[in-house]
């Protein structure tokens, strides 16, 4: 008697879970970094906290999408952004389950909220927290920190690409810099200018070091972790009194400097490697114009202020 051939029904008899298992295997061979995936296992526990791990994907609906969302909100006590955020790692999923036909499409709309204002340094923090020390007095440390705070302002450079970078990666003689450790994992190139240039030079005349090593070290030579890297800059920024701390902050101000001079975004979208224009187009509209620019000039108040001669006298 010939063996009856059944035929494989996907999602019909498919888990979350086994759906899931699925997903995190295709894109860990998609070299996704560790740090993605450790976010889609987060976003999968809430998934999996409302909608139980044994469900059928079949089932997965609008309703479930939203579920989740009430879910997060009643339990955890996290802004609208931070919801958001989990949103698009719920979408990632639940579109793949789409595209394999395990779940009928629905739409998935993130929540509204407010996107709080882009903190920068201003001219004044930024004046401060370059002046160079005296290389005559100061210690390693505090001129390697100088040097950090101007390959930040002058890169805008993410802190885990900050901390990876080698001395190798510092191209004086074409004045590039290779970005290799980066968030959507393609390395890059971008240009360096010529003050970030004479930091380099000087920098690296004291720290010395072989092309494979870290640009910015520890004392001892070795890498500086990124919890290290934040304590550094914090304690730096306040012992110029600079009260801000974020390095993230530099980013920012990166960013807004570039478009309040006319840099176009697509040398931006380059330079700061965002895989698409939408982050580019939020510095855009943040920091496109300067409102406090020429404020008096343009103010009907202060025109007419000016002008105006005409005085009333009061009553006694």
């Amino acid at each position: 008697m010939s063996k009856r051939i059944v035929m494989n029904t996907g999602a019909k008899d498919m888990s979350l879970k086994q759906g899931f298992e699925l997903f995190i295997k295709l894109k860990t061979l998609d070299n996704l970094s560790s740090r993605s995936i450790s976010f889609y296992h987060y976003c999968y526990d809430f998934i999996e906290a409302y909608y139980g791990e044994d469900n059928l994907c079949s089932g997965i609906n609008e309703d479930t999408f939203y579920g989740v969302i009430e879910h997060i909100q009643t339990t955890r006590n996290v802004s609208p952004i931070s919801v958001n955020t989990y949103i698009r790692g719920m979408r990632a999923l639940f579109n793949f389950f789409i595209e394999r036909k395990y779940i009928q499409p629905f739409k998935m709309r993130l929540i509204k909220c407010e996107k709080p204002i882009k903190e920068v340094y201003t001219d004044y923090e930024i004046e401060q927290l370059i002046r160079k020390p005296d290389v005559n007095t100061c210690s390693f440390a505090e001129f390697r920190n100088w040097a950090i705070v101007c390959h930040l302002l002058g890169t805008g450079n993410r802190l885990n690409t900050l901390i990876n970078l080698k001395i190798s990666d510092i191209d004086i003689h074409s004045m590039e810099i290779k970005l290799k450790t980066v968030k959507n994992r393609k390395p890059y190139i971008i240009p360096m200018s010529t003050a970030l240039k004479k930091v380099y030079l000087e920098y690296l005349k004291h720290r010395g070091g072989e092309d494979d090593d870290y640009l910015f070290c520890t004392s001892h030579g070795k890498n500086i972790a990124s919890d290290s890297m934040i304590g550094i800059i914090r304690k730096y920024n306040r012992s110029r009194s600079v009260d801000k701390t974020s390095i993230h902050l530099f980013r920012h101000t990166f960013a807004k400097n570039w478009v309040l001079n006319g840099g176009d975004i697509f040398r931006l979208q380059k330079i700061l490697g965002h895989s698409t224009l939408d982050m580019v187009k939020e510095y855009v509209s943040i920091f496109g114009v300067d409102i406090k620019e020429n404020f008096d000039s343009f103010n009907a108040l202060d025109n007419h202020s000016h002008s105006s001669k005409a005085k009333i006298s009061m009553k006694v």
